[in-house]
Formats: structure tokens, C-alpha cells, sequence
């Protein structure tokens, strides 16, 4: 049949993940870095997706098309869906320890609410950020603190990266999050190593030309795993 269905520009698209987040059929899928439509029955050719592409590279077209089968989405939604990054899902896992007594399982829920995570990929103006309190943290804090998730992503918009291995200043990407989107607060998450200073001062800076007065804090996370300050 014809009928209106999404079209992706794999030049324009960087992989960032946003529309496939956004895409609430699962008919998008990220392959090798880029996003696919591979479920043609899934797009309901509604276009969520097109607003979260922050390069244009999604937009709507008239052609021979399998109709939309709400019925095989309903059951995806049912079953575990990965990740648009291709990972496996992460919203309920349990951990396994090996006890005296035998093996038991503790389900540990993720707080993450958003994808992609990387400051680097993360789009600029996506509808996530209206009203967020904004974390940025230093790729290592989630490693070295234990309850990371239920005391800082929590109820948080997450973005991290690490100064040192990006080799970039995040300041101006960070000043238009900030500065292009109603931002509640923000909190810096940073180890005591001397190169986490980089993200913290980055922070600043894109509070400071952004022009807002928004409560922030900074936390840093020692090497053992501690609260500092």
C-alpha cells in the first residue's frame, strides 16, 4: 500500500541514538552507528522521532510500504527489547551471589530515563531536558560508587564523559543544553583525580555564558569509593 513512512539520511545522521529513543514502536534501530528503519510495519508514520534528530536527517515520504501493525508492536513492547545502541536492555537484570547456602538473585532497577548518555552524542535540544535536573558526571564515579543509580541518576537526565580519553571541551556543548533548555539544576559528579577537574570546569564555564542562575553542586567520588564532599 501507499502511505506516509519516515525516511533516514544515513550521511546526515551522526548515531546519536536520539530517534531511536524517541521511537516508541521500536521501529528504528541503530546498526552499525546509524539509524535504520528496520521494521517498516512498525512506523506508524506519526514522526516522534523527527523532532529528536538534532541533524535533520529523518523526514516523512510517500511510498509503497507494509501497513502498520499495531498488533506485532504491542507484543515487542511485551517482550525484552535492547537498547537503541543495539545493547541488550537494562531496565530489570538481576545479579547473581554465590552464598554458603547457594546462589541467590537480587533485581537491581536501573534509573536511567534517557539514551544515548555520552555528552559527545547526546542531542542539544532534546524534549527530555524540559524541566530536567541535569547530571554530568566523569565516566568513572559509576564505576567506584556503589549506588550510583538511586542516589544520583535517579530522577536526573544523565550526560558523561571523561575529559582526558575525549580529549575535547565539553563548554560549549554543555552551554547549549543549558543555555537552550529549561534546565531545573544540575549536578557534577567527578572523581578526586586531578583530571576530572576538566568536566567540573567545563560545567561552570557553560553555566556562566549561559546566562542562568540555576542551582548546581558539585560531588566528588574518591578512588576507593567514598563521598568527599
Amino acid at each position: 500500500m501507499i502511505r506516509k513512512i519516515i525516511r533516514i539520511d544515513e550521511e546526515k545522521c551522526n548515531g546519536c541514538g536520539a530517534c531511536a529513543s524517541a521511537c516508541h514502536e521500536g521501529a528504528i534501530e541503530m546498526v552499525n552507528g546509524k539509524a535504520k528503519l528496520t521494521r517498516e510495519d512498525y512506523c506508524d508514520g506519526l514522526g516522534d522521532c523527527l523532532p529528536a534528530c538534532p541533524t535533520g536527517a529523518i523526514t516523512f515520504e510517500e511510498r509503497e510500504a507494509p501497513a502498520y501493525n499495531e498488533e506485532a508492536v504491542l507484543k515487542a513492547k511485551q517482550e525484552k527489547k535492547p537498547l537503541p545502541c543495539g545493547c541488550p536492555g537494562t531496565q530489570s537484570k538481576a545479579i547473581h551471589r554465590s552464598l554458603d547456602s547457594g546462589t541467590v538473585s537480587v533485581p537491581v532497577n536501573s534509573q536511567l530515563s534517557q539514551w544515548p548518555v555520552q555528552i559527545k552524542l547526546v542531542p542539544t535540544n532534546a524534549p527530555y531536558f524540559d524541566g530536567a535536573n541535569l547530571l554530568v558526571a566523569a565516566d568513572c564515579t559509576a564505576y567506584a560508587y556503589g549506588n550510583f543509580h538511586n542516589e544520583f541518576i535517579r530522577n536526573h537526565i544523565t550526560l558523561i564523559g571523561c575529559p582526558k580519553l575525549d580529549s575535547v571541551d565539553y563548554t560549549e556543548k554543555l552551554t547549549e543544553i543549558i543555555g537552550g533548555n529549561d534546565i531545573k539544576s544540575v549536578t557534577v559528579v567527578r572523581m578526586e583525580v586531578p583530571c576530572c577537574g576538566g568536566i567540573e570546569h567545563a560545567v561552570k564555564e557553560a553555566l556562566k555564558a549561559s546566562g542562568k542562575f540555576i542551582p548546581w553542586r558539585v560531588v566528588t567520588i574518591s578512588t576507593d569509593g567514598r563521598i568527599l564532599d
